[in-house]
């Protein structure tokens, strides 16, 4: 069953994880487990697919094939997904082989993926939102053949279409204009097909099955477009595996001190902590913890106590991206942990506020400056309520980053309060401009209700 744009598609996903990777061999002795920020790829890969709608797998192993299989049963009770397994003993020959012990799983239209490939989540919902027809294929084929650097262009392989058909397909071909990415929709045609191969040519490989095909015009191609995959069969990919994941990791929603400050500091640490068991959820409290520790340095007169909780003010708002980082990283976000992060968000604003407040106000005791304290708490509190709508606006409306006045923003503007021993400064600033960044918010919120009712 295939979705529509109103609808998910649920359906099985062949993943085929038995050869052995020797180009990899020095980064680790097993290809699916091979871990990139503590993740082994055969479990990206799954949960890559569980995400747009997946939801059972078969898993054809070979190579170190019950090490692969005993992970995947940890997968199987740890990420709650269902997970066939199918044993390749001969995981030394053509890949089609692995794809011909599946049958008997497989009965309905399925997905095919390689377990050793990384794909964006839009590049499978793609292949699930296609029609597809009896005795059919439908490859996600990459167009971009002169921007692949990083991709072995000797072992990739290459794909000649026309018309949206695949005229040929083959790692040794001379004309082609596009790239195999490894990720298929297929019918139960291609076992038939590769059957064909082995008995007219025999040849196992995947693409001389598809080739079958092909030459019945039953194996067609979407564009991927600018959507990323790649295939991590070396070092160099691996490496720019990673550097595609820190990518993907960033917010649109960052605000300019996230992205030119914070961001690039956050994710080196990340780097570090995805490679171990810490959750984002303790890095969330570790966060709060840094900030409380600021705030009570706050509370104490004169200007070392006072630039000492600044720096760690600072350094809490550069380690509050880390959780959210890790979480996107491991796929571990959850509603719960959004929540917990804004809870202790909301309680660390409030103590670094008002510690920045008494710093203030036990320099000549003037009231006045409690009340522009107790404005610029007001505003800071607004200002995240107000958030959520104004992001979910802007991110309809916005294709890239957008302007956005945050915690971001009021943290930095505290440290450099506190660098600069300004702290009634740092407050009147907030005070004005938090309540009125709140006002915009509010003014431009109210035009577009009004516009949405003209529509109606």
């Amino acid at each position: 069953m295939f979705f529509n744009k109103k609808e998910v598609c649920v359906l099985k996903c062949l993943i085929i994880a038995a050869g052995k990777g020797k180009r990899i061999r020095k980064i680790s002795d097993s290809k699916p487990l091979t871990k990139i920020y503590g993740l082994p790829l055969i479990e990206r890969v799954i949960l890559t697919a569980r995400r747009v709608g997946v939801d059972e797998f078969v898993v054809v192993t070979g190579y170190n094939g019950k090490k692969v299989r005993k992970y995947l049963d940890k997968i199987k009770k740890k990420r709650g997904v269902k997970i066939t397994h199918v044993i390749n003993e001969e995981w030394d020959k053509e890949n089609g082989l692995s794809v011909l012990k599946a049958r008997e799983y497989l009965e309905d239209k399925f997905l095919l993926l390689m377990g050793d490939h990384l794909y964006e989540e839009d590049i499978l919902r793609s292949l699930m939102a296609q029609d597809i027809k009896e005795g059919e294929v439908i490859l996600a084929a990459d167009f971009k053949i002169h921007e692949k650097h990083f991709i072995d262009i000797d072992d990739a392989t290459k794909v000649l279409v026309e018309d949206g058909y695949i005229k040929d397909i083959s790692k040794k071909l001379k004309d082609y204009n596009a790239f195999d990415t490894g990720a298929f929709l297929c019918t139960a045609s291609i076992f038939d097909a590769l059957e064909q191969s082995r008995e007219e040519n025999d040849d196992m490989r995947l693409s001389s099955g598809i080739k079958v095909l092909a030459e019945k015009k039953k194996a067609r191609v979407i564009d991927i477009g600018e959507s990323f995959w790649i295939d991590v069969d070396t070092v160099e990919a691996y490496e720019k595996a990673k550097e595609f994941l820190l990518h993907k990791i960033e917010k649109k929603s960052d605000g300019p001190v996230s992205r030119y400050l914070n961001r690039p500091v956050s994710k080196k640490l990340t780097k570090v902590l995805a490679s171990t068991t810490i959750t984002p959820n303790v890095v969330s409290f570790l966060s709060f913890l840094i900030s409380l520790g600021g705030a009570a340095l706050f509370f104490l007169r004169g200007y070392v106590p006072l630039l000492l909780g600044g720096i760690l003010a600072q350094f809490s708002s550069i380690m509050d991206g880390c959780d959210g980082e890790i979480a996107r990283l491991k796929y571990l976000e959850t509603d719960f942990g959004a929540w917990f992060d804004a809870v202790l968000d909301r309680y660390a604003d409030g103590f670094l506020l008002a510690g920045l407040t008494w710093h203030a106000y036990i320099q000549n005791f003037a009231l006045w400056k409690l009340f522009i304290g107790l404005l610029a708490l007001i505003g800071s509190f607004v200002n995240s309520y107000t958030a959520d709508k104004y992001d979910s606006y802007m991110k309809r409306k916005s294709e890239g980053h957008y302007l956005r006045i945050g915690r971001d923003i009021r943290i930095f503007i505290i440290f450099l309060g506190a660098l600069f021993n300004i702290p009634i400064v740092v407050l009147v600033i907030l005070a004005l401009m938090m309540n009125l960044e709140n006002i915009r918010r509010i003014w431009m919120l109210w035009n577009v209700s009004k516009e949405e009712l003209k529509r109606r």
